[in-house]
């Protein structure tokens, strides 16, 4: 089972990037998915995650509003980042859990490696 996150680099405040996390050995059709975030000196936290079975959503209220995570319900999760704030800049990861939902870390059963967003003028 591997997850892989892409999409990361550069952009500036108000500004989009979109990420993508895409499954191999899993469909993500039996599972819910998340996208974390974890910035220099901080801990990292949950932002967005979805029940691709259900529909459910949850955001981070940092994020409401400007982030919105999608997917394909197959293989591939999105993390759609508009109006982009410096305070956004940090790796990315993505998870999936087989029986939870939620943005707790410890639910999380697969994690991809990170992808770095940086918001900067």
């Amino acid at each position: 089972v591997q997850l892989q996150a892409s999409g990361g680099g550069l952009a500036q405040p108000g500004g989009s990037l979109r990420l993508s996390c895409t499954a191999s050995g899993l469909s993500l059709a039996y599972y819910n998915v998340g996208w974390f975030r974890q910035a220099p000196g901080k801990e990292r936290e949950g932002v967005a995650c979805a029940s691709t079975r259900y529909g459910n959503k949850e955001y981070a209220d940092s994020v409401k509003g400007r982030f919105t995570i999608s997917s394909d319900n197959i293989r591939t999760v999105f993390l759609q980042m508009n109006k982009l704030k410096p305070e956004d800049t940090a790796v990315y990861y993505c998870a999936a859990s087989l029986s939870s939902f939620g943005r707790e870390e410890y639910i999380y059963d697969y994690w991809g490696q990170g992808t770095q967003v940086t918001v900067s003028s």
